[in-house]
């Protein structure tokens, strides 16, 4: 626990001042956020990261992740998506001639590990080109949900949401994280309208809540089918890259193609 609390703090002290000052800063940190979110994934997979399969993996995902205005390489423009197919193609050629080394398995899972957290993190930049209020309400709704759901489930948890991928969790702290964060957000927008009324800010509320939750059973069956404890062991006490960022990798997306960035 005291390892996890100093990681935390830690994390937030070099987060947070980035996170406000926005600009090239962040964009940086976003961009290597996404590419050890990849190693994560290519390790999981039992891949080296000097591998041809992994240098391929992650150029597909540096082609979603570039910040919108830097060189006008973005997963929006044709330009991002032109080069995340020539690399997805590179795998599969590769898949021909590495000699039954490299599957056909291997490279559908690491395209969609590229494309998964390639658009989660570049969205992540997009949110908060838009706007700080918009980057930490999207914050507000991950962590509100969590928070909520922890204690909830804790106290009057009974019933299992989803015990083959994550046994811990239940339908009470599910919907009690998400009635947390609805109360909390919708105090945020008072004070700081997003792009629709109240009303339909906190339906939508609902809605990204149950994206974050679903983010996080995302990533407890991904690990369980490679049959790991953590993606990743950068973050002392917490895991890797993708155990912090799970649900904002669902909640990110889905907030952009609703309208909200």
């Amino acid at each position: 626990m005291k390892q996890r609390v100093i990681t935390a703090v830690i994390a937030l002290i070099v987060f947070i001042p980035i996170l406000i000052y926005g600009g090239w800063a962040f964009n940086i940190l976003g961009v290597v956020l996404g590419l050890i979110g990849i190693s994560e994934i290519i390790t999981m997979k039992k891949k080296l990261l000097i591998s041809p399969e992994a240098i391929f993996t992650f150029l597909a995902g540096l082609c979603l992740l570039f910040p919108i205005g830097f060189m006008h390489f973005t997963a929006k423009s044709p330009i991002g998506w032109t080069g995340f197919t020539i690399f997805m193609l590179c795998l599969l050629i590769w898949t021909v001639f590495s000699k039954n080394r490299f599957s056909f398995e291997d490279a559908g899972s690491l395209i969609l590990g590229a494309l998964y957290i390639g658009l989660g993190f570049h969205y992540m930049l997009v949110a908060r080109s838009v706007g700080l209020s918009t980057m930490f309400y999207a914050f507000i709704v991950v962590w509100m949900t969590d928070t909520g759901a922890y204690m909830i489930g804790r106290k009057i948890g009974r019933n299992k949401l989803a015990p083959h991928v994550s046994p811990n969790k239940t339908w009470e702290g599910s919907i009690g994280g998400t009635l947390v964060a609805v109360i909390v957000a919708g105090i945020y927008l008072y004070f700081f309208p997003q792009r629709y009324s109240l009303g339909i800010m906190i339906g939508l509320t609902v809605i990204f809540s149950i994206a974050g939750q679903l983010g996080d059973l995302i990533e407890s069956a991904l690990k369980r089918h490679f049959g790991v404890k953590d993606s990743g062991q950068i973050l002392p006490g917490h895991g890797g890259i993708l155990d912090r960022f799970d649900s904002l990798l669902l909640v990110l997306p889905v907030m952009h193609f609703l309208g909200i960035f």
